[in-house]
């Protein structure tokens, strides 16, 4: 293997990351425009979104099942293609039921990254902590990047470019990959079956049952916090943001570029400690940070929220180091499938209940103590993962 073709897959599997967060949460804070455009409330306009986040869950599976069976460099083609045509497809529609279909659309080619490009990059790095931080990183900066992004295009161009301008570049995208998948620097090849013990099997579904719960708590923290965080600076620091959309966008950029480095922090502690005693703190800590930010109407709650989603994102080199090695290679796929309809087709319950809370309470208050629900539901479980042997868990695995 060339060097090219060592690093040239990680890369658009990074880039991948990027979008798949980027593209998803565009619509958070283009509803905001919409509200004043279309004189439509918050509540119907944001539930046109709702069916993209179930379509981003329902489709993890099987994306995954067709990244074991097909390979996984023909998925990563097909979302960079989907999602680019899908983002087009909603700068064009013209109602709430067209926007939502195109969401749908969008969300749908989007759920097919994390059970593809995360099996993807763990069978090709070396340091697995070390490049699932930096994958994380690059998924962070596409989550900052969305509400910057659309209030910049949305502010200056309206708001069909928010969708039309990030779909053409994602087309470019697909069509660089093709290119470089044509002319073999990015490798075509699927996992080889392995045969795998009684032991492994007993951890392996010891684990699974554990992170069903956890990672169901913190993908409906990570999906109501990333849906309602533009809507609650909104409320609570209106007179921080200016007339722009741009302002509140920016303000949740920093948190999310903030915590986007906290997976670089994560990925080299799971690499250099167990990860069950990374993944558990990483946990544990989330609850008194929800519950601190549940309290502040000032300016405090931009690092509050910072912190929040830097803890609720620093479990994931090790959460998904903990799955790739008690999960045999040829079944990767299938699995972190599962994993992505719990992060983010279940946990869609979390996006659902934002507009029925605003809807009946007049703000997102009671989002926040459903949030610490969460978290201390996530830490009791992360106690029962099966403790491991050996130090250096990941490079063992």
């Amino acid at each position: 293997m060339t060097p090219t073709q060592r690093w040239l897959p990680l890369a658009f599997g990074n880039v991948a990351h990027t979008y798949t967060h980027l593209f998803t949460l565009l619509y958070a804070t283009v509803v905001l425009a919409l509200e004043a455009e279309w004189g439509l409330s918050y509540s119907e306009l944001f539930a046109v979104s709702i069916p993209a986040t179930v379509m981003l869950g329902a489709g993890a599976l099987p994306a995954g099942w067709l990244g074991d069976k097909w390979g996984a460099s023909q998925m990563m083609a097909v979302f960079f293609v989907g999602v680019g045509a899908g983002a087009v497809l909603t700068g064009l529609m013209s109602t709430p039921f067209g926007i939502g279909v195109g969401l749908a659309v969008m969300g749908l080619f989007a759920s097919i990254y994390h059970p593809v490009g995360i099996p993807w990059l763990i069978r090709r790095a070396t340091n697995k902590g070390r490049a699932l931080g930096i994958n994380g990183l690059f998924g962070s900066g596409g989550t900052a990047g969305a509400a910057i992004v659309s209030g910049f295009l949305v502010d200056y161009f309206g708001w069909r470019s928010a969708f039309i301008i990030p779909g053409t570049i994602a087309l470019l995208t697909g069509a660089a990959f093709l290119f470089a998948m044509q002319l073999g620097y990015i490798p075509r090849g699927k996992p080889v079956p392995k045969e795998v013990s009684r032991t492994e099997t007993a951890d392996f579904r010891r684990v699974l049952t554990t992170l069903a719960v956890t990672v169901l708590c913190t993908g409906l923290i990570y999906q109501s916090t990333a849906f309602a965080l533009p809507k609650m600076f909104s409320e609570r620091l209106s007179s921080w943001s200016g007339d722009g959309i741009m302002g509140i966008g920016g303000m949740v950029t920093v948190c999310y570029l903030v915590a986007a480095f906290s997976q670089i922090v994560a990925g080299e502690l799971a690499d250099r400690f167990r990860l069950r005693s990374v993944y558990l703190a990483a946990q544990i800590s989330q609850l008194p940070v929800i519950l601190l930010a549940f309290g502040l109407h000032n300016p405090a709650l931009i690092p509050a929220a910072a912190m929040m989603i830097s803890l609720n994102v620093a479990g994931q080199p090790a959460e998904n180091a903990i799955l790739a090695k008690y999960t045999p290679d040829h079944w990767r796929g299938r699995v972190f499938g599962a994993k992505f309809i719990l992060t983010f087709g279940v946990s869609t319950l979390g996006v659902t209940m934002i507009p029925v809370v605003h809807a009946l309470t007049g703000s997102l208050e009671f989002v926040y103590i459903m949030l610490a629900a969460f978290a201390a539901t996530a830490g009791l479980a992360a106690f029962m993962l099966p403790r491991e042997p050996h130090r250096r868990a990941v490079a063992a695995e």
